[in-house]
């Protein structure tokens, strides 16, 4: 009898080192960047925004029971409830791209971040992406025209520079005159690689108010003001808050395990106005639906810095992967991310990692258009 209960003993104790091994296996698989890998048809990335905003397509997706179900965006006033508040980014994209030429005389192109501060109109210094065939020297010039250059400050790792503008009273104007909308790299405007009219107007969101985005919030770029329209007819509330999409956002992931990522700061502010609409929707039983990543990131920053939503404004680097706990949120519109991206290990965190792989093998196989100017998720 002895030597059965050590048996079992054994065998009870292995299966406990066993089922450890496992989830200390999963858990490790859910921080490697790997994981967040997926294969994407280049033809499914969104080379121009649909016809019509509200007209591209919306797949529903169901944390409850884990399942996703094809829609349009126009449908959604029918998906969301009485009740519900959307809350939506009111940044502005600025004209943060400028193409210069350096004094031997090849073409560069310099990403201006954070040119438009609160408070300093005559700023003539500030970073830049620089992207060329080689590196800057600290000192060199860069020709916009021959009355208008930048002189490079500071060479930093990753692409970074820091300059001065000359010849321009401040980088706001310069942009303003000179600049064009930064569009990501993987849309592509020809050999000259200029957007146009319809780009000014299309990666804009119907309800952006303050100057300050270098890309745009893209889940917002599906409203229209009719759709708002029909959103209030149903008694579903919209209210804003403002995340000066920067750098951080769309930043590249160079680490193994992504909990040691790190976000650049953007700068983001809530008002008492919203912050109220949201207690009255908790009140009435409805629900917080974010218009992005960038929402989520906003009022999630606050719910953790505070332990509740309070008025406030200032800089933020949260990052959020899955084990989050999210104290705001409850239903999530978004675009559809790069693999490995850390925007991919928010929705992640919210929706859970294989429902949102479920999904993403859902979206290819339906053919989705992905990225930016691309189809939406409604994550419920």
């Amino acid at each position: 009898m002895g030597g059965i209960r050590e048996r079992q003993n054994h065998l009870t104790l292995g299966m406990i080192s066993f089922n450890v091994a496992h989830s200390s296996t999963r858990l490790a698989s859910m921080f490697d960047i790997e994981t967040y890998d997926y294969d994407l048809p280049p033809r499914l990335i969104a080379q121009y925004p649909a016809p019509e905003r509200d007209r591209s397509r919306l797949l529903v997706v169901d944390r409850t029971g884990g399942g996703v179900r094809d829609q349009h965006f126009v449908d959604l006033p029918g998906l969301l409830q009485a009740g519900d508040l959307l809350v939506v980014n009111d940044t502005k994209v600025v004209p943060a791209r400028l193409m210069a030429k350096k004094e031997t005389g090849g073409r560069i192109e310099l990403l201006v971040l954070d040119a438009f501060r609160e408070g300093e109109k005559a700023r003539r210094q500030c970073w830049c992406l620089y992207r060329a065939s080689k590196r800057p020297k600290k000192g060199s010039r860069l020709l916009l025209d021959s009355s208008v250059w930048a002189e490079v400050l500071e060479v930093a790792k990753g692409g970074f520079v820091k300059v001065v503008f000359n010849g321009v009273g401040s980088v706001e104007a310069l942009l303003k005159e000179r600049g064009e909308i930064p569009l990501p790299p993987y849309i592509h405007r020809g050999k000259t690689g200029k957007s146009g009219d319809r780009d000014r107007h299309r990666y804009q969101t119907v309800f952006s108010r303050r100057e300050g985005a270098i890309a745009a919030p893209t889940a917002g770029l599906h409203f229209t003001e009719r759709l708002l329209k029909e959103l209030q007819d149903s008694s579903i509330d919209v209210c804003g808050i403002t995340l000066h999409v920067g750098y951080g956002t769309f930043q590249p992931v160079r680490t193994r395990d992504i909990r040691k990522h790190r976000l650049a700061e953007e700068y983001f502010s809530l008002s008492a106005k919203t912050v109220k609409a949201i207690r009255q929707c908790r009140e009435r039983g409805g629900r917080v639906v974010a218009v992005g990543t960038t929402v989520v990131r906003a009022l999630e920053t606050v719910a953790t810095r505070a332990g509740e939503l309070e008025p406030c404004e200032g800089m933020t680097d949260l990052l959020i992967y899955p084990g989050f706990q999210f104290k705001v949120v409850d239903a999530l519109i978004t675009n559809f991310h790069l693999p490995m991206s850390s925007l991919l290990f928010l929705v992640s965190a919210f929706a859970g990692l294989d429902l949102i792989k479920k999904a993403y093998a859902h979206a290819v196989k339906e053919e989705y258009r992905f990225y930016s100017y691309g189809d939406a998720m409604l994550i419920l």
